[in-house]
């Protein structure tokens, strides 16, 4: 019965909430309600912002789950970015935009092995601009599924978020949903979507990392890799 309402939090959000806690605690012992009050809010909304949700990861190898937590902002055909090594092509990219009160962590979008592991310095612009893609910091991920597709996803930092944490290397192998990173504080998330990938969401449509359903891959690559298995 707990676990319905405690929600685990981050482990990297734990010294965040223990700095706010501790400021507020002096605010309480020196009776400064002017600070206490305020640090409070922050203390909740940090609980709030590091949850780590539980998710029901859907069971079919043949489609790419959410990345991220947030709104659908736009879907463009957009060149990767190179350290993808998705080539240089356009592709389908579907821009998840992470306001302050998303869950920001990162979920592998399917199951592979990380091939690219890829960190960018750049800009700190509004995640919400098209140009964050190719002039915001980020860090670019590519996983190797079993049939050989390449899928690439991209953490970008905004004009709050100055922090992307990524958690998987090369080689490491990953199942869909499996959390690989999060960004603080608020952020955007790229998923490129392989040629023949039949797009299932809409901009103005709320994600729910891991959950969600964004994609199914071309029917023509599972039916040849069903083909091989048997």
């Amino acid at each position: 019965m707990l676990a319905n309402f405690f929600i685990p939090i981050l482990e990297d959000g734990w010294r965040f909430i223990a700095i706010f806690a501790g400021l507020a605690f002096v605010g309480a012992l020196t009776g400064q309600a002017w600070l206490f009050w305020p640090l409070m809010l922050v203390l909740a909304w940090s609980i709030y912002f590091f949850r780590d949700p539980p998710r029901g990861v859907p069971q079919d190898d043949s489609v790419l789950v959410a990345p991220a937590d947030g709104l659908v902002q736009m879907i463009v055909d957009a060149v990767p970015p190179a350290e993808l090594g998705l080539g240089d092509l356009p592709l389908t990219r579907v821009s998840i935009f992470l306001s302050v009160f998303d869950v920001h962590i990162n979920r592998a979008p399917c199951a592979g092995t990380v091939e690219v592991v890829a960190y960018r310095p750049g800009k700190f612009l509004n995640a919400a601009a098209d140009k964050a893609s190719d002039e915001n910091e980020r860090s670019a991920i590519a996983l190797r599924r079993a049939d050989g597709t390449l899928i690439g996803c991209v953490q970008i930092a905004g004009w709050v978020a100055r922090r992307i944490i990524t958690y998987i290397k090369p080689g490491q192998q990953v199942a869909a949903g499996e959390r690989f990173g999060h960004i603080r504080f608020g952020s955007r998330t790229d998923l490129y979507l392989p040629q023949g990938a039949r797009l299932l969401v809409a901009p103005g449509q709320r994600m729910i990392g891991g959950e969600t359903v964004m994609a199914e891959l071309d029917p023509t690559v599972k039916t040849a890799r069903t083909a091989i298995e048997f």
